[in-house]
């Protein structure tokens, strides 16, 4: 087996101008029509005109049948360099990878990254219809359809292994809650107890009802693009440290207990010089809380199989120990499908450039962000990470 070579940093890389395109629990429009609203809020964030863009990468469920190539002419951009990323909740940082060594490379000087879906009412429907010939294959004939069946196995599995409890995850969407609240991108917007959250109604045991994610529609994007263009364009910035992805690991895993955190995160804090305890806060990937508690394992902050005693261990609000999802994360803000693997992205930003309003946490300087997507029958295919850090 040939060894990887090191891989080149991404210095010079810088993100700005984080959008949240306001969240609504169904909506009649399109895909396109967020993805466009999108748009527009980075081309007026950035002062210029959207045909400046000469790069563009996108992620959707609910834009088929096209992909981003029907959008140049959709929304009247002429890019050099274009992608359409089909991760789910990798996507953002995906993106970031491909953008940031785009734009080293020269082949493109300011690439708008957008992720928007739709959500009208059979749209949920027909995602998980049409979402994975292996799960379709491996599920659908015995009755289980969707991602809460998959996952509730995958946390079963993890519970009887590690001792993780419904309280452990239960604590994770409380917490998730309190921030929302202070969020004015959340949708959520009633307080959450723990007791709420172990006697509402059974989904997929043992998921219930607070366990599960929300579909709306929405849209989220960023900017990357050098750091001399930035500071001619007067624009805030935070800057790319380091980013792995990584996919099917540990396919051996009989049910998925490890994601591919796990194989690249060594690199991921060595090209960013920096540590899982100097992290001022991080923005996992939370379809449901296990897979959280998944990302703190994988990435370090605690060992294999420790992480109901981490969460046994910390507040995981804005004001408290560990800061997590300080947006309220998808459990609490909402899941407009594959903007959910951005949505943490654009919180960390905030973070870092000091514009998070009601759910800034104080001095904030190093952030992670991490991302996991296209679950097939018992595990998510796509894993990522990314250290952003205030300018």
């Amino acid at each position: 087996m040939v060894s990887p070579r090191a891989r080149q940093n991404y210095d010079g890389v810088v993100l700005a101008v984080p959008v949240t395109v306001p969240y609504q629990r169904y909506s009649i429009e399109t895909a396109h029509w967020w993805m466009g609203r999108a748009l527009r809020a980075l081309a007026d964030g950035a002062g210029i005109s959207h045909r400046d863009f000469d790069g563009f990468s996108t992620a959707s469920f609910t834009m088929g049948p096209d992909t981003a190539i029907a959008l140049t002419q959709h929304f009247g951009i002429s890019p050099r360099w274009i992608d359409h990323i089909a991760l789910g909740g990798a996507a953002g940082i995906v993106a970031i990878r491909r953008a940031a060594r785009a734009v080293q490379a020269g082949d493109a000087e300011i690439v708008a990254c957008v992720a928007a879906d739709t959500n009208q009412v059979d749209t949920f429907r027909k995602t998980v219809a049409n979402f994975s010939r292996f799960a379709q294959d491996a599920s659908y004939p015995y009755g289980a359809g969707g991602p809460n069946a998959s996952f509730a196995l995958i946390a079963r599995h993890y519970m009887d292994r590690y001792g993780a409890t419904r309280e452990d995850f239960g604590k994770l969407c409380v917490a998730q809650r309190e921030n929302a609240l202070k969020s004015s991108h959340a949708l959520m917007k009633k307080p959450l107890t723990l007791e709420q959250y172990m006697s509402a109604r059974a989904i997929a045991e043992p998921f219930h009802l607070f366990d599960c994610v929300m579909p709306c529609a929405g849209a989220e994007g960023f900017l990357v693009m050098r750091e001399d263009s930035a500071r001619g364009l007067g624009l805030p910035f935070v800057r790319l440290l380091s980013a792995i992805e990584r996919h099917n690991a540990f396919p051996d895993d009989p049910v998925q207990e490890r994601g591919g955190w796990l194989m690249d995160r060594d690199e991921l804090y060595g090209m960013a010089g920096a540590r899982p305890e100097q992290m001022d806060f991080v923005q996992t990937y939370d379809d449901y809380a296990i897979i959280s508690m998944m990302q703190f394992e994988g990435l370090g902050f605690c060992g294999i199989g420790d992480g109901p005693q981490f969460v046994r261990q910390h507040t995981f609000t804005t004001d408290g120990s560990f800061p997590h999802n300080t947006s309220g994360g998808q459990l609490s803000a909402g899941q407009a499908g594959a903007a959910g693997g951005h949505l943490g992205i654009t919180e960390a930003m905030r973070q870092l450039m000091g514009i998070a309003g009601g759910t800034q946490v104080k001095d904030a300087k190093l952030g992670l962000v991490s991302g996991f997507g296209m679950i097939n029958y018992d595990r998510g295919l796509a894993s990522a990470a990314a250290i952003l850090a205030r300018a």
